[in-house]
């Protein structure tokens, strides 16, 4: 059974002040009132198993030894299906990246359709709830996430009509045409009168204006637009965050939120954009906030966005550690591989002219309602935003606390090296991650045509291309976004991106110097366990492919993967991987000697390569030379069995999700007194199930 973790932020809560505590708290409502979107954008069938969950714990009045007792259920299945339930819930859906299965998986539970009706017979509603969802909740297939076809399935393109990558794709043009970002639609196929109509479903409180018909050049296509998708949590979100309003601790922030308002109730993605610039200038709030549909992650086209709901606290204490590192941003990204010495301040062509550090913080979430609670996040996602108003980084404390406390040793590296790795693990954790998320994502400059015939670069001697000594031969035409260019890539190659910006800055002593490592063997130690951890993310990313249809289910993933490859072809044996099927021995060794002479090297070249596609708008380029170099083929489709195989757990009742990601948060509520309190759960798959019961969504 996989274990269950706390989101500790009680102290933290405890020192707001009690105008705070209620502005957090109408905020941690708005969040949650989002989780129905999610099961949504999961599967038909979530919301339904999510409704048949709660059912069943108030019922049994959360007394489920009640089903034993009085049900004639027993013990194990009972078991088994709270397993399912708590994960299940932390993922907010019925598909995940799990490490003992390929890629964003269904997860059924392994308890039959009798013991599930024993369950059910404790009343008629939850008897009722069964039958609905009997048949997918316990139908394996589709598998996984991906372009809906026979084995896989996508809910951001519901219905019984499969549609297809080359409709996706027509249709995506047809919205760009007329202004319409994908990121809060979902696209449905019907066909009337043998003739295939899409729907483009648009999220937001308001159902009006009435459903509009988009002009085509393609009389093959009939494109319809409508509105109110997600229309009844989105007035609740609307409602909370106008009750948070009332609370703000500056006009800067009644701003945001009438400006979310405004978009979650239109749908307007314009009125969006306007809160994420007004957004990046609240600057270090002691209550912060990410909402809207932000995160491309699992639709397989790469445009659609998950809906995400964040409420966190600011750290200053700790935020105040890494001031050294917001500081000496710009002089970092000088020891990057593009930089020119004589251009740019040292930065180059590459880079923006103005490197304005970004706000930093670390915080504490108090509620993270998405499908993955992550370690930190570079927002807002818009480039054009980013380089005229700046971003913001967050590292949430107490996720990463987590992850340290719940990954057990690795499995792959040879056991005198995995308790080492382990004690490691913290520090490199902290540093890479803090490096991706400023340095990374903050880094680069698209070259794009603004205006009419108005350049963000000099069009008249354009920059030279390092790659090939030769002026750039492309850039963004105007209109043009790094997603829309880059579609399905664009994810994954940012991602390896900023984490190859991590890994080649982890061996620069004024960088770590700036995170309190400067003892010479400390230095070596902590350089040598990142590229450990190079190799030990590389082969567990494996666990994320699926090797039926070829597909990669998390991004991340897949540029860990990449990296490791890459360092096997080019690295001269900076690392190596020993592989003895006999014993299902799978494990990773670095050669500390090379580390510099051929590790750093060869992660500069494949860290030039995506940085100048990225920004110069080569998506060709970038997908003949990553797609390959991405493919799981030959000793590495044996090395994902071998890693699959490992994590393989018979007497679990699911398949086994990253360690730590079975998460309880607490509740907030309002006293008679006007007060707020908060209530924590106990860590316990009981304990998830009562959290969700008590937030009424």
């Amino acid at each position: 059974m996989a274990a269950t973790y706390q989101l500790h932020i009680k102290d933290i809560f405890d020192g707001l002040g009690p105008r705070e505590k209620l502005y957090s708290h109408h905020l941690a409502r708005a969040a949650w009132q989002g989780s129905r979107i999610v099961l949504r954008q999961t599967s038909p069938e979530s919301e339904d198993i999510f409704d048949f969950i709660l059912g069943l714990h108030k019922a049994c009045g959360g007394q489920w030894s009640k089903l034993i007792d009085e049900h004639g259920v027993r013990r194990e299945d009972v078991d088994c299906f709270l397993d399912y339930a708590g994960q299940f819930l932390a993922h907010l859906g019925n598909y995940y990246v799990s490490l003992s299965a390929d890629g964003n998986r269904k997860v059924v539970p392994r308890v039959s359709a009798d013991a599930l009706r024993k369950m059910a017979s404790i009343s008629l509603a939850t008897t009722s709830r069964l039958e609905k969802i009997l048949g997918p909740l316990l139908a394996v297939a589709p598998y996984s996430l991906g372009f809906p076809g026979p084995s896989t399935q996508s809910a951001y393109y519901p219905g019984p009509e499969i549609i297809t990558k080359d409709e996706i794709a027509a249709i995506a043009e047809i919205m760009e045409k007329h202004s319409i970002d994908p990121e809060n639609t979902r696209l449905r196929k019907t066909v009337e009168r043998t003739a295939p109509l899409f729907h483009i479903l648009q999220a937001s409180a308001e159902s009006s204006p009435a459903i509009a018909e988009l002009p085509t050049d393609n009389h093959a296509l009939t494109v319809r637009i409508t509105p109110g998708d997600h229309a009844a949590e989105l007035s609740k979100v609307c409602a909370a965050l106008k009750e948070a309003a009332k609370y703000t601790s500056n006009d800067t922030q009644v701003k945001l939120l009438h400006e979310y308002i405004e978009s979650f109730n239109t749908g307007s993605t314009k009125a969006y954009r306007r809160s994420q610039k007004t957004w990046v200038t609240d600057l270090s709030p002691r209550v912060e906030n990410i909402f809207g549909f932000v995160e491309p992650y699992r639709d397989p086209y790469g445009v659609r966005a998950e809906w995400e709901g964040i409420v966190s606290i600011s750290d200053p204490d700790e935020t105040r550690k890494l001031a050294g590192l917001v500081s000496a941003s710009a002089k970092v990204i000088s020891l990057l591989p593009w930089a020119v010495a004589d251009e740019n301040d040292g930065k180059g062509p590459f880079e923006a002219s103005l490197f304005q550090a970004p706000d930093f913080a670390i915080v504490h979430a108090l509620a993270y309602c998405a499908s993955v609670v992550w370690d930190g996040v570079n927002l807002p996602n818009y480039s054009d935003i980013r380089e005229t108003c700046g971003l913001k980084n967050i590292l949430f404390w107490n996720r990463m606390a987590i992850r340290v406390e719940s990954h057990p040793p690795s499995r792959h590296v040879h056991s005198s090296e995995a308790e080492p790795l382990k004690s490691h693990s913290q520090m490199v954790n902290f540093v890479t991650t803090s490096i991706h998320e400023l340095i990374g994502h903050g880094s680069g400059k698209l070259l794009s045509e603004t205006a009419p015939n108005i350049y963000n670069f000099d069009n008249r001697d354009l920059p030279m291309n390092p790659l090939t000594g030769k002026a750039i031969e492309s850039w963004y035409k105007l209109g043009q976004t790094w997603t829309g260019v880059f579609g399905k890539l664009a994810t994954t190659v940012e991602e390896c991106r900023a984490t190859l910006i991590s890994y080649y800055l982890a061996d620069e002593k004024d960088v770590l110097r700036l995170f309190g490592l400067e003892d010479e063997n400390t230095v070596a130690d902590f350089i040598y366990y990142v590229y450990l951890t190079i190799g030990v993310r590389g082969i567990d990313a494996l666990a994320s492919f699926n090797a039926e249809d070829q597909s990669w289910g998390d991004q991340h993933a897949r540029g860990a993967f990449v990296i490791l490859r890459h360092l096997l072809l080019d690295g001269g044996d900076v690392i190596t991987v020993n592989h003895s099927p006999a014993t299902g021995a799978l494990h990773v060794h670095v050669n500390r000697s090379k580390i510099l002479s051929h590790g750093k090297p060869s992660l500069g070249r494949l860290l030039l390569r995506l940085h100048l596609w990225r920004c110069t708008a080569d998506i060709k380029s970038c997908k003949e030379f990553y797609e390959p170099l991405s493919t799981v083929d030959g000793q590495f489709e044996t090395w994902r069995q071998t890693a699959v195989a490992a994590w393989s757990d018979e007497t679990s009742s699911l398949v086994q999700s990253e360690p730590g990601s079975k998460i309880v948060q607490p509740n907030t509520f309002m006293t008679e007194d006007g007060r707020v309190e908060l209530k924590v759960y106990d860590a316990t798959n009981e304990g998830i199930i009562q959290s969700f019961l008590d937030r009424s969504i």
